[in-house]
């Protein structure tokens, strides 16, 4: 009995604690890393310069945008596009600042641009159904009013395009702003954003990427996202009942009609660094909400766990949503180690291989964006002096995953929303209902026996 104990202890923690994670995390990620460099190989290679550029029409939603619109039209203006094949509709949902004014001036600081203001009191998706509909272009670009095109971002994803007429779909890649980084105070706050930058860059440039081999990208980023208008057309359009409706658009395009979605890895697009801990958890548990929302929409007639090979979103759920919490499960699981008498050294060993082995993954993932981004020096320069960052992405990835773990409890209790409560918010109510249950009545309990005591 006690070998048969011995050996299901050993299969315990060899099994769960090392060898299941070995084979489904760190095998993808290194088999990911050839098809990367393949991929990175094959699409210099076939790359062609188009001739003529089709007409492209630019949607840009306007929600309170006065202090980033000027600059996000400004780079749209500095693009290598050619901007009499450009028109840009901004689409104002509700905003109460003076963001037309700043579009008025726009208008007199950049007469080569066709730029006309919509009014949508609808939401964002509304907005975006809207120009839509009146848009002429061959092709239809999603840009958010907060960010900033690279130059030849636009060049780059048309000539995709253009040399793949079976491709209508595709995200650009997502970084944060190096110099709007640089502007923090040393330290921690500098190094949540570095860690921001670095998941940013290897999600988009490393993570895409390899979905893009596998035809199997998520979600198109709502951030920077294009289309092919004849395809686009077919679609549903926008959702207006999910506060993640570039997840549903992809579904569209992926279940729907049968697409492709890809990932243009040189069509950057800059978004502003994280401002605080606060916006992290309420950006991420929106990402996790949303997500889970439109899974369930086009999951009621597909619910097969036996298609998790074969369909993006059962694998996703299955995998990403569902296991991704056994990095969490596995630091609780150190508790049950504990109680299970293994020996402390071999519980901090282990624990101590698997973080190596994350930082091993973290550095080839490092390597191969260092080799997407050949062709941006000035963005590769700064990714390349953040190696010192990898080491740490573990334990930002472990902090996300709680937020994300948060984002799906609540989205059980409560009805998705695209304001959802800080981390403050929360931890504020977590010591209320504490103390509403437990101090509150230990109070009252300790007034009854003064009382007592006294008579």
């Amino acid at each position: 009995m006690a070998v048969i104990k011995s050996i299901l202890n050993s299969f315990l923690f060899w099994g769960g604690w090392i060898i299941i994670p070995f084979i489904m995390e760190i095998v993808p990620a290194i088999g990911s890393v050839v098809l990367l460099i393949r991929r990175g190989i094959k699409y210099k290679k076939n790359r062609k310069e188009i001739k003529v550029y089709p007409e492209i029409s630019l949607i840009i939603p306007v929600y309170n945008s006065a202090d980033t619109l000027y600059q996000c039209i400004e780079s749209i203006d500095k693009s290598s596009y050619p901007d009499d094949k450009i028109r840009i509709f901004l689409v104002n949902n509700k905003g109460q600042d003076n963001s037309f004014d700043v579009y008025a001036e726009c208008q007199k600081k950049f007469p080569g641009l066709h730029m006309q203001w919509m009014n949508s009191e609808q939401g964002k998706s509304r907005a975006l159904n809207l120009a839509l509909y009146n848009s002429e272009g061959k092709y239809i670009i999603n840009l958010d009013s907060d960010g900033l095109l690279e130059k030849n971002a636009l060049v780059n994803m048309i000539n995709r395009f253009e040399a793949d007429t079976e491709l209508n779909c595709m995200t650009g890649a997502i970084l944060t702003v190096p110099e709007q980084i640089r502007k923090y105070k040393a330290g921690l706050p500098r190094l949540l954003r570095n860690l921001e930058f670095m998941e940013y860059a290897q999600a988009f440039l490393a993570g895409r990427s390899y979905a893009s081999e596998l035809n199997s990208v998520y979600t198109l980023s709502g951030a920077f996202s294009a289309f092919r208008k004849s395809a686009v057309l077919k679609s549903w359009m926008y959702n207006t009942d999910t506060i993640c409706e570039d997840t549903h658009i992809t579904f569209q395009m992926r279940y729907r009609q049968d697409e492709r979605v890809e990932v243009c890895e040189d069509a950057l697009f800059f978004v502003d660094p994280i401002e605080s801990v606060n916006k992290l958890y309420t950006q991420r548990q929106r990402w996790q909400r949303g997500s889970l929302e439109v899974s369930h929409l086009f999951m009621k007639k597909r619910m097969n766990p036996l298609k998790i090979f074969t369909d993006v979103n059962i694998r996703t759920l299955m995998y990403d949503h569902t296991f991704a919490f056994r990095r969490v499960i596995r630091y609780l699981a150190l508790i049950c180690l504990v109680l299970m008498k293994y020996s402390f050294e071999s519980i901090v060993y282990s624990t101590l291989f698997i973080f190596l082995l994350y930082i091993l993954i973290g550095y080839c993932y490092y390597f191969t964006t260092i080799g997407f981004l050949s062709d941006f020096k000035e963005i590769r320069r700064y990714y390349a002096r953040q190696w010192y960052v990898i080491p740490m992405l573990p334990l930002f990835n472990f902090m996300v995953f709680f937020i994300r773990l948060a984002g799906v409890v609540n989205s059980i209790n409560t009805d998705s929303a695209w304001k959802t409560k800080t981390f403050t918010e929360e931890k504020r109510e977590f010591w209320s209902v504490i103390r509403e249950e437990f101090i509150v009545p230990v109070r009252i309990v300790e007034k009854i026996k003064k009382a007592v005591n006294t008579d």
